[in-house]
């Protein structure tokens, strides 16, 4: 049997099961009547067999992916003793969330080249325009004088600790949301989710064009780049989200686009789950390292110490690549709300 053939052949009990998984999902499994109890029995038992038949054949990863959440979901009902442990928390994210992100590499790297677009265009449009300033330079950094930053700083005039406590906190608060933003945009076909990378990337390129253009690029970088490592990944990471939801849109590969989002959105949110130690690395570098500038900390430190996260970021991005194993989909379930 060609897979389009046993697609449309078994898509009436796909969908036949997932309302019965919604239904009992809000009403529990005692608000359904003993039929209808019986009857999702028999589709989970269903379903698991064509789940098998999908993997054996090397079908579609979308249909895999959403005959997996099926099955998935019917067993969290059937099997309702076991509840999300700290255990499984540290499993996805020491071992399912690489092996995830290996699984969509293509989207990561489209939301780097992104990102790095908006780099690249911000910077040269500077080079090019300087006047465009007050168009690509964040608004806090318009009257703000490289030299005399770099040199308030030298001089302990620079913020105080309090003044950068919010500061780091604000930061961590917007990237967060550009991250979100970038996730929730995928909706939009992916192009809400280009240009939030594009955009975000562009402001980034325009300011280090600003600190280059006043012989400070050194100072600029060691200033990023610590913190920066981390948060970059993370909301490009994000933005490979979104791109997943985008993808489930335009290319829903013989599902319904309604079945083709939801088992698309699944993936997205794990990604999205998966961000969140980034974050929280990055805001801890951010209130600390980051904000401690030449002669306290200097430029060949500070750099040298981003270099070293980076690399530490990326060994554990890439673990799933070390490890040159096969992703197991039973390590990519994020924890369930119980």
């Amino acid at each position: 049997m060609e897979m389009a053939e046993f697609i449309e052949s078994r898509r009436p009990r796909w969908e036949k099961l997932e309302k019965l998984l919604d239904q009992s999902e809000v009403r529990g499994l005692r608000g359904l009547s003993l039929d209808d109890a019986r009857t999702l029995g028999k589709l989970y038992r269903a379903v698991s067999s064509d789940l098998l038949w999908v993997r054996a054949r090397s079908g579609s990863a979308d249909v895999s992916a959403y005959l997996n959440d099926l099955v998935g979901r019917a067993y969290a009902l059937t099997y309702p003793g076991r509840r999300p442990r700290l255990a499984d928390v540290w499993g996805f994210v020491a071992r399912g969330f690489p092996a995830l992100l290996r699984r969509e590499w293509r989207m990561y790297v489209a939301a780097v080249l992104l990102f790095l677009a908006g780099v690249g265009f911000g910077y040269l449009g500077m080079m090019v325009d300087p006047d465009a300033a007050h168009y690509l330079v964040p608004a806090e950094h318009l009257d703000m004088d490289p030299v005399q930053r770099a040199a308030n700083e030298a001089a302990g005039d620079g913020m105080s600790a309090g003044q950068q406590a919010h500061f780091s906190s604000f930061l961590f608060t917007h990237n967060i949301q550009v991250a979100f933003l970038c996730f929730a945009l995928g909706v939009t076909l992916g192009l809400g989710t280009a240009v939030m990378l594009f955009v975000n990337g562009l402001f980034l390129g325009a300011l280090a064009h600003v600190y280059a253009a006043k012989g400070m690029a050194g100072w600029f970088w060691a200033w990023i780049l610590p913190h920066g490592i981390p948060e970059i990944t993370a909301i490009c990471i994000a933005g490979a989200a979104g791109l997943v939801i985008a993808r489930g849109l335009v290319a829903p590969k013989g599902l319904p686009r309604g079945q083709a989002l939801r088992a698309e959105a699944v993936t997205a949110v794990k990604l999205l789950f998966g961000t969140l130690v980034l974050f929280v690395l990055a805001g801890f570098i951010e209130g600390t390292v980051s904000q401690i500038h030449p002669p306290k900390l200097s430029v060949a430190f500070k750099v040298t110490f981003a270099l070293v996260v980076g690399s530490g970021v990326y060994s554990y991005l890439l673990s799933d690549w070390l490890r040159g194993s096969r992703s197991d989909d039973a390590r990519l379930d994020a924890p369930r709300a119980s």
